[in-house]
């Protein structure tokens, strides 16, 4: 049970190291608690949950080699930084007619579940922190079996729920 317990433990610390890295998943979640309010975060979380969740089932069956090659690897990062640039040239191009209004009629994204999945799959962050750290986790984990692998998950998404449930 203590090595169970070390796992959540180190999970949820070493989740940090990428639920604090700014990116578009922290910057759609501070704009969409302006709009909904505090169950914004968990709500975007709960999104970002569904898709790790998705992405640890298919390295667990078998996935990770693929997700490993050169090429998957550098199309998924070069996918994501073509979404950054979309995003930030959508930005520079609002800017000249940027008004600040205080009359709340932003735009809304969709669920804030989706905008979760959508947020995190367009981080290249996100791609290469489970490519390396959230890989070799998982791998270590599964010596414990599902419990283990419960156990990192667990740890991994409460560390986001708290950060991203501060930050709303």
């Amino acid at each position: 049970m203590a090595t169970l317990f070390t796992i959540f433990v180190s999970s949820f610390i070493i989740a940090l190291s990428g639920a604090l890295m700014p990116g578009p998943l922290l910057t759609a979640t501070i704009s969409e608690t302006s709009q909904r309010g505090f169950f914004a975060g968990p709500l975007m979380i709960a999104g970002h949950a569904v898709l790790e969740l998705a992405l640890v089932i298919a390295l667990l069956a078998g996935l990770a080699p693929f997700f490993q090659l050169p090429v998957v690897f550098v199309a998924v990062a070069l996918s994501g930084a073509a979404i950054l640039l979309w995003m930030a040239f959508g930005m520079f191009r609002g800017l000249p007619t940027l008004t600040l209004s205080w009359e709340g009629k932003q735009k809304q994204l969709k669920h804030p579940m989706i905008s979760g999945i959508l947020m995190s799959v367009s981080n290249p962050y996100w791609i290469i922190w489970w490519a390396t750290i959230g890989l070799g986790y998982i791998l270590y984990s599964w010596q414990f079996g599902v419990w283990g692998i419960a156990f990192f998950f667990a740890g991994h998404i409460l560390a986001d729920l708290i950060w991203y449930s501060f930050i709303s």
